[in-house]
């Protein structure tokens, strides 16, 4: 019994074996391994790929925002919720005034307005701030009138990589959000899903997902002199 089982299985396994040498012959540059998930999956060589290449780059974007410090950009938030301040919240057609409550992962929730998908954010600011600067902001007025949308999925933003923005941390940057607001003053901090731009105690709040463009000067050659110093040798690393 198990030799018959065996040898149905050896045979099965070389026919696969088979199938997937006859498709690496006929298609230029795939590997074995993708072959035998081709064959596994029965999607065609076209649509493994791209979903092959959909995972790396989430992985890669994951990645990414795993290599930058969320630390700033969290604590800004939560002294918005520790001292209740009164916020002006710029979504994609309208804006809302109301305190921070809390912050999960994928939302906020607001006194009056409760849980708000992180999503539909554009810009956070104190009120007075938002009130003085609103008039002196450009305006994209196709998208003031239709704003872009959101994908869901990280690969498919404009900008999801906070690591581009970290370089020109202190200059004066450019950033176009998908509702038209365009916002142009020096950037402050960037976290793994946000930055903040403006000055020392009138920032502004900027989701990565809400920015369509981000037009910067060209960053500050890095200190030769200064690598050598910040970089210990290891006898001396605590």
């Amino acid at each position: 019994m198990k030799a018959r089982i065996w040898r149905k299985l050896h045979a099965e396994e070389a026919k696969r074996f088979d199938q997937v040498y006859e498709l690496m012959g006929q298609t230029a540059g795939l590997s074995l391994g993708d072959a035998f998930g081709i064959l596994q999956s029965g999607l065609t060589v076209a649509e493994f790929m791209a979903r092959k290449e959909r995972s790396q780059r989430k992985a890669a974007i994951k990645q990414a925002r795993g290599q930058v410090d969320n630390a700033l950009v969290a604590d800004f938030l939560g002294a918005f919720i520790e001292q209740k301040t009164e916020l002006s919240v710029v979504l994609a057609e309208r804006s809302l005034l109301d305190t921070l409550l809390s912050e999960e992962a994928i939302a906020f929730t607001f006194e009056r307005t409760g849980r708000l998908e992180k999503l539909q954010v554009v810009l956070i600011a104190r009120r007075g701030d938002w009130e003085r600067l609103m008039p002196t902001l450009d305006r994209d007025a196709k998208l003031t009138q239709k704003p872009a949308q959101v994908a869901r999925q990280p690969d498919k933003r404009p900008y999801s990589d906070p690591r581009p923005f970290l370089p020109h941390i202190g200059q004066t940057v450019k950033l176009v959000m998908r509702n038209g607001i365009t916002v142009e003053a020096p950037l402050l901090r960037v976290g793994r899903f946000d930055v903040l731009l403006g000055e020392p105690g009138h920032e502004l709040f900027i989701p990565l997902h809400a920015l369509l463009r981000f037009e910067a000067p060209p960053a500050p050659p890095e200190d030769d002199d200064d690598d050598e110093v910040s970089a210990a040798p290891p006898d001396f690393e605590g």
